[in-house]
């Protein structure tokens, strides 16, 4: 008996050993490219740095943080970030939750080909994306002017990424139509899991299709809107790329957020330790964000 412990106990320990070798490779990865320089921003975070170009990193404690607290274009930015979250999260999630609702029976070719067209943008390089989002938005011979002054919806031309009034939310439409692809294919795949038996005897009873929906379907797919609502809020505080390539924080800022803030601070103007400070910051928001969306999420169930 003792020999048949002792063999158990060996082969437990050599498994355990194995799956930390398979372990290794993606640990090492996680500890060199995650934490290591998560750690580093918060560290850099507490001294005057500029990457060495001119004096050594100083030591300032959270003088970073109080210039934050004060700064109009960090705050006009975190501003900008949160119009950003606050309507894309709720439009992605309830627009890509009606697409799945209405394709998801339909016959496996015709669910197939809309899953492809509405995932397509997110396969797409996001330079060639904006490259034709910028065509259209082009103030001489854009589409989107052709089309509203041959309606008479207006008189001139419009110059939508250069007027702070219509600049930001062109950013907006666009991070939409680039974010819809994955939940639609998430929402598809969760309703198709939906326990039919339920269904059908909520429908023999004389329930109606929102009371199918808001009380069988809609606790069955919960966590694939949790998963959703996390991923599209922390895609939408991360939106860099289409401010970059499109507008660069223009006209007069109004298109800034806090990523882009971020990289013109630590990489154009060589303050390092403010541009980690902002980092921080915006670590700390999407975290609290995080943690609401699952307790609210776990509270619903």
């Amino acid at each position: 008996m003792k020999k048949k412990t002792a063999m158990s106990r060996a082969l437990v320990r050599r498994e355990t050993i194995a799956g930390y070798m398979f372990m290794l490779p993606s640990l090492f990865f996680f500890l060199v490219f995650v934490i290591y320089p998560m750690f580093m921003c918060i560290f850099t975070s507490l001294f005057d740095s500029n990457m060495g170009r001119n004096t050594v990193d100083q030591f300032i404690g959270f003088a970073n943080y109080v210039e934050l607290a004060h700064d109009p274009i960090f705050l006009g930015a975190m501003k900008n970030t949160l119009v950003i979250v606050l309507v894309s999260v709720p439009t992605v999630c309830a627009f890509s939750l009606w697409v799945a609702s209405a394709i998801y029976d339909m016959k496996p070719a015709l669910t197939s080909a809309f899953r492809v067209i509405f995932y397509l943008p997110v396969v797409t390089g996001s330079v060639a994306v904006t490259v034709v989002w910028k065509w259209m938005y082009n103030n001489y011979y854009g589409i989107f002017n052709y089309l509203l002054k041959g309606a008479g919806v207006i008189d001139k031309n419009i110059n939508w990424l250069g007027d702070p009034r219509f600049a930001l939310w062109c950013i907006i439409i666009i991070l939409f139509t680039t974010s819809v692809g994955q939940p639609i294919v998430l929402y598809v795949s969760a309703l198709n899991n939906v326990d039919q038996s339920l269904v059908e005897a909520a429908a023999v009873d004389g329930a109606t299709r929102f009371q199918i929906f808001w009380k069988i379907k809609w606790p069955q797919i919960m966590p694939t809107t949790l998963y959703i609502l996390v991923i599209t809020t922390i895609n939408s505080f991360q939106c860099f790329a289409l401010i970059q390539l499109l507008t660069s924080g223009g006209p007069n800022h109004s298109t800034d957020t806090v990523m882009y803030y971020i990289y013109y601070t630590a990489f154009k103007l060589y303050r390092y330790g403010y541009g980690n400070a902002m980092g921080v910051v915006l670590m700390i928001t999407i975290a609290i964000l995080s943690a609401v969306q699952f307790k609210l999420g776990q509270s619903s169930n």
